[in-house]
């Protein structure tokens, strides 16, 4: 028994650096590309540091590493499961008597773990990093900024004591309620237009939009400027979440509620119950991208082939993500429940897995 967890040890280590290092790769790309980009737009900002420019690209830099930690950990596997074949240590545990699902037992628990990790501990810290971003980026670069955030761009239409109006922000954070870069389009109560106001900052207060810094343009007067500068809204919280928020900044332990809140106030949530299934079901799609990753692995290096089979196994997995992007969207556009469009590709690949390991071992 003692020797049988020594040996157990040893595989889990492998897995973890493995997976380790091919994370620290992933996390090192993102963060170069991205800063070329940061880097190019700094050039229509006036007072920003190298230094700030970093901080900035790490604080990016999750958002894209929590989507990229599946293929992380398949890639960590694959080359987990590569280097004992290569060494003749899968080919002494099978003289020993061990099956394949042994010790591949180390590897999925390890994959299990870490999806509990980064949905407890690592989903709320970059979900505060992304919304810290997403402020910072309307600060540094104001209307020049492209975010990741998916309320970026996007035009709400809202009522107010003093009539109707259009806006929009390129920047968003604290759910909604913080936005930067904002244009804004008001109408008077019988439609016709009244103002063309830009500001750099915008809060929503308590039946109010609150503008900072802000030039407002009117027909027939001269073009005004306002530090603060505010606009009627009977827009609640809950109404700026929906239209304005971005499911990156929204933590796992903060969904549930806001996902009540939006059906208690009779407004889509849609892309939050997927980005929650998208939480829950992590741990599972670790170990599948382990499974996965098994398929193409366990041949041994004598047999030959295995540039071929790796070479299968990363088009494989790469054809399961876009699998699970597809269904996500049906997901998002509610042509499937959040739960099926989630968790269907995940069992899936769970038994598709299996199945292709059982034939390879059992024959």
């Amino acid at each position: 028994m003692f020797r049988a967890r020594t040996l157990r040890t040893y595989i889990g280590k492998r897995f973890i650096l493995m997976i380790s290092g091919a994370l620290a790769v992933c996390m090192t790309l993102i963060f170069m590309i991205d800063m070329v980009e940061l880097l190019r737009q700094s050039r229509s900002a006036t007072q920003i540091t190298v230094w700030q420019l970093m901080w900035l690209g790490f604080l990016r830099m999750h958002a894209f590493v929590e989507i990229l930690i599946p293929f992380a950990v398949q890639v960590g596997s694959i080359g987990a499961l590569m280097s004992l074949s290569r060494k003749s240590e899968l080919a002494v545990m099978r003289a020993g008597g061990m099956s394949a699902w042994q010790f591949l037992r180390p590897g999925m628990t390890v994959a299990f773990v870490l999806g509990i990790l980064t949905v407890v501990v690592y989903n709320p810290l970059a979900s505060r990093a992304t919304e810290m971003a997403q402020a910072l980026m309307g600060e540094y670069f104001g209307n020049e900024t492209s975010l990741i955030s998916s309320g970026a761009g996007n035009w709400l239409r809202q009522d107010g004591a003093e009539g109707p109006s259009v806006m929009t922000a390129r920047a968003v954070s604290e759910q909604g309620l913080a936005l930067a870069g904002v244009t804004m389009f008001r109408y008077d109560p019988s439609g016709r237009f009244v103002a063309h106001v830009r500001a750099e900052k915008a809060s929503l207060g308590t039946g109010a939009w609150i503008l900072t810094k802000a030039s407002v343009a009117q027909p027939g007067r001269e073009l005004e400027q306002y530090a603060t500068y505010n606009v009627p809204t009977y827009l609640d919280r809950e109404r700026a979440l929906d239209a304005l928020g971005s499911v990156n900044t929204v933590s796992v332990f903060e969904l549930p509620g806001v996902i009540e809140m939006a059906e208690r106030s009779k407004l889509p949530a849609a892309r939050f119950r997927v980005q929650y299934e998208l939480l829950r079901s992590r741990p599972l799609l670790l170990v599948a991208m382990v499974l996965l990753a098994a398929t193409v692995s366990l041949r041994s290096f004598r047999q030959g082939g295995i540039q071929t089979m790796v070479a299968t196994g990363i088009v494989g997995g790469v054809g399961f993500f876009l699998l699970t992007e597809v269904s996500r969207q049906m997901g998002l556009a509610g042509l499937a429940p959040a739960a099926v469009a989630i968790w269907l590709p995940v069992v899936i690949a769970c038994l598709g897995s299996t199945t292709v390991l059982l034939h390879q071992e059992d024959g």
